[in-house]
């Protein structure tokens, strides 16, 4: 009898059992979580994680591809809606809620550059910049905003679901005020906004 099968069956098995228990983790306490801490969880060794995993990137990419399409496809749902400061506002409030509900996936929005996910953060970006744009276009959003204030506003975010533990008051109403800060027009002028080039080193700067 070949033992092809029975050993593919375990492999999958482990698989489904170090994405679960990375799920778990990363939701609980961030991206900042040794592997062999997901492998204790999952119940299997070192070695059958990262030969299922062989970097801590595949694992990120593997357990919030689905997270990441989401994102991208809320800012693109976004569009469809007929008021443009509403759709812009209820966007951001969105990307903060799953940032709220999981802090693994707050850091990924925030403050980490995994390259495996890069299609999604740029389809997202694509459809906030032309929400943004929008939004501009109807008077509803102040001229001055960048996009980069977007990642500010995720990275602040971040840290207040890790200091509260998700506290839905606390990131709830940081994001109102946030946004009333967005809404124009804006009561003063504003320093520059962070270049493209200074957010990504501080994306790399703030990887795990």
């Amino acid at each position: 009898m070949s033992v092809t099968g029975p050993l593919r069956v375990d492999a999958e098995r482990n698989r489904a059992r170090i994405l679960d228990a990375a799920r778990q983790v990363f939701a609980e306490q961030g991206l900042d979580v040794p592997m062999s801490e997901v492998a204790r969880r999952a119940g299997v060794g070192i070695a059958t994680l990262y030969r299922r995993f062989p970097t801590s990137d595949d694992l990120v990419a593997a357990v919030f591809a689905e997270k990441m399409d989401a994102y991208a496809r809320a800012a693109e749902a976004a569009l469809e809606v007929d008021d443009p400061w509403t759709g812009f506002a209820d966007y951001v409030r969105s990307v903060c809620a799953m940032q709220a509900a999981d802090a693994g996936f707050a850091d990924i929005l925030a403050l980490s550059s995994r390259s495996a996910l890069d299609d999604q953060r740029s389809r997202g970006f694509r459809a906030f910049a032309r929400l943004a744009q929008r939004a501009k276009d109807a008077g509803a959003l102040r001229t001055d905003f960048a996009h980069q204030d977007l990642v500010l506003l995720m990275m602040a975010n971040a840290g207040l679901v890790h200091a509260t533990s998700g506290n839905a008051r606390a990131w709830r109403r940081f994001t109102e005020y946030m946004l009333q800060a967005f809404r124009a027009p804006g009561a003063e002028p504003l320093p520059p906004a962070p270049t493209p080039r200074e957010m990504y080193q501080a994306l790399q700067d703030e990887r795990p």
